[in-house]
């Protein structure tokens, strides 16, 4: 049997490789939406360009996974590992957090002592960082005492910045209000853009941005400046997601390793639909954590 294993949610935004290498189990987060279901696309962001386009007014609902299924995740790593950490997505943005804990109550209570969970403070690219760091940590054959410790570290200076196309799509989640955003609408037409980042596990504003048509360009200055302080001999670790420009994340991801020593961009993929339907179509966002 081996040692430690991984549970996270669809929200990580890992791409199917690294699922399999690193044998994590994943929560699916629910999305409902009929009326874009049976619409063309490749994906959700796709289709809700088309929904635009047809002139569909509907907006996605999300649900968070039950305990259940958590629970069916548990017991598929419980029966390959010793032990088992949950690395949930932040417990400001779902209660999915809540969710995962609930479910390891269902256990038997030894199997409950080989459930670990944690808050991740972060989503998406972030959320997938922490869940690398934990399968990282395990890998070096630490004992779960040492794993949780360094993670709960790690997870407080994951880094997080995710600028937007559109506002409608946060507003429609009921994240921000109608008035907030027609004056970020309007900002952004006149070619200022703000930009956004998590702080303690919340979604807060990171400052505004002049001329920011250019996300890529916009995402590695912040990256830049946020890891200017650095210790020399620390690598830095970078995830990129976007919602259906894979042309602007590559770009992103080849001026990253060109122009900044010591940086790995460890995964590239698309937003998760849960949180797509919140960023809305050409949203990009980067994370990056010190290794």
């Amino acid at each position: 049997m081996e040692k430690i294993g991984i549970v996270t949610e669809s929200t990580a935004d890992l791409p199917l490789d690294i699922i399999e290498k690193n044998k994590i189990a994943i929560v699916p987060v629910k999305l409902d939406w009929p009326d874009v279901e049976a619409l063309p696309g490749e994906n959700t962001f796709q289709k809700m360009r088309e929904a635009e386009k047809r002139g569909i007014k509907s907006f996605g609902k999300t649900s968070q996974p039950s305990p259940k299924d958590y629970l069916d995740q548990y017991r598929r790593q419980l029966a390959e590992f010793k032990e088992v950490i949950c690395v949930s997505l932040s417990s400001k943005f779902s209660g999915s957090y809540n969710s995962a804990i609930q479910a390891r109550n269902f256990l038997k209570p030894e199997e409950q002592k080989r459930i670990f969970n944690i808050d991740s403070l972060t989503v998406s690219g972030g959320q997938g960082l922490a869940v690398l760091k934990a399968a990282e940590l395990a890998g070096q054959g630490k004992n779960i005492g040492e794993v949780m410790e360094e993670l709960k570290e790690t997870v407080k200076h994951i880094q997080f910045f995710v600028i937007l196309e559109d506002y409608k799509w946060l507003e429609a989640s009921g994240r921000i209000s109608r008035l907030a955003a027609v004056i970020l609408k309007r900002m952004a037409k006149s070619g200022l853009r703000p930009l956004l980042t998590i702080r303690k596990g919340k979604l807060v504003p990171a400052g505004i941005k002049n001329n920011a048509k250019d996300f890529p360009n916009v995402l590695f200055e912040q990256l830049k400046r946020g890891i200017k302080e650095r210790k020399f001999d620390k690598k830095i670790k970078v995830a990129i997601v976007h919602g259906d420009d894979l042309s602007g994340a590559k770009k992103l991801k080849e001026i990253a390793e060109r122009d900044i020593k010591g940086v790995e961009i460890v995964f590239l993929n698309l937003v998760n639909d849960v949180v797509g339907i919140v960023a809305g179509p050409n949203a990009m966002a980067i994370a990056w954590m010190e290794d």
